[in-house]
């Protein structure tokens, strides 16, 4: 990252391969009969990705450890409900569709193949990578994800904004900090303090009872942050009802753990990579050999074409 000052584009790559697979047909797939919906899918975006926005440093950054040990010993629930296999002697096993689970490491080769720097940090999330290249980039920065917990790195000052697929991966929202007060009332910094009051069942966070979307932007908006709410809490003349009040007294334990869950990291220990968009494969006999045994046809070839461009 030393010396990175161009546009760096992020990839939030499960969740853009999860869409992929739900968006493009089951009916595509390689010679064999197996299922390449997820690849070619991923493949279609990232050419479109790079022709419309022209990023000059590109990381596809994945999950080496999706539900992290240390996220879970403070909040038991965070993503229980997705394990599909827990493991003692490693990250639990997350539930995934049968025919999607075999197309990611036909995707990693084909990332590797092309030159694309892919990067995951055991015992952290994606979301935690991506936190941390966006904290130690030099110039503006693009995260693409179809999760929204990563609104909460946006800001303006920085150009740091969330390109969010809006249909499958066909068409992007931008959301800058204008973008996030017009639809939550929060900045971007503000995202997390949001999100962890409200809660969010699809990652287990129970959030505090009683506090809505809305609620959770009323609060921040009159007191300022989490710190801000709390010390209204102790105050008898802050402008709390006595439901809210008590509600968020008794949630105390949950609210002095949260923060940590829910915000990204930012100190991840990147591995020294080279972020520069690829202009020809790296290994271009290896991606040959995937591009025939798994049909990525005219998918791969627009890719190889725009990344020549």
């Amino acid at each position: 990252m030393r010396g990175v000052t161009g546009r760096l584009t992020l990839l939030d790559t499960a969740s853009l391969y999860f869409r992929a697979y739900f968006g493009v047909p089951e009916s595509v797939k390689a010679p064999d009969g197996t299922p390449v919906n997820a690849v070619r899918g991923l493949l279609e975006f990232i050419d479109r990705l790079v022709k419309d926005h022209r990023p000059d440093h590109l990381v596809a950054c994945m999950d080496a450890d999706w539900r992290p040990q240390w996220r879970v010993e403070l909040i038991p629930s965070y993503k229980a409900h997705r394990v599909a296999e827990e493991h003692e002697a490693g990250p639990d096993e997350e539930e995934v569709p049968d025919t999607l689970s075999p197309q990611v490491p036909i995707i990693e080769a084909v990332l590797d193949a092309l030159g694309i720097a892919r990067v995951g940090v055991a015992e952290y999330e994606a979301d935690d990578v991506i936190g941390t290249f966006t904290a130690r980039a030099k110039g503006p920065v693009d995260i693409v994800t179809g999760d929204r917990d990563l609104y909460q790195l946006v800001d303006d000052v920085r150009e740091v904004r969330v390109l969010y697929p809006l249909k499958g991966v066909g068409s992007l929202q931008l959301t800058d900090e204008a973008w996030l007060r017009e639809k939550y009332g929060v900045d971007g910094k503000g995202y997390a303090d949001l999100a962890l009051l409200r809660g969010d069942p699809s990652d287990g966070l129970p959030g505090v009872p009683g506090v809505g979307e809305k609620t959770a932007a009323k609060l921040l908006a009159e007191f300022g942050d989490l710190a801000g709410i709390l010390a209204a809490v102790d105050d008898p003349k802050a402008k709390l009802t006595p439901a809210q009040r008590k509600r968020l007294d008794e949630s105390r334990p949950y609210l002095a753990v949260a923060p940590k869950v829910v915000r990204v990291a930012d100190d991840v220990p990147l591995p020294d990579v080279n972020t520069v968009v690829p202009r020809t494969p790296r290994d271009p006999a290896a991606l040959e050999e995937l591009a025939s045994r798994w049909g990525l046809g005219g998918s791969l070839q627009r890719l190889l074409a725009t990344l020549v461009a």
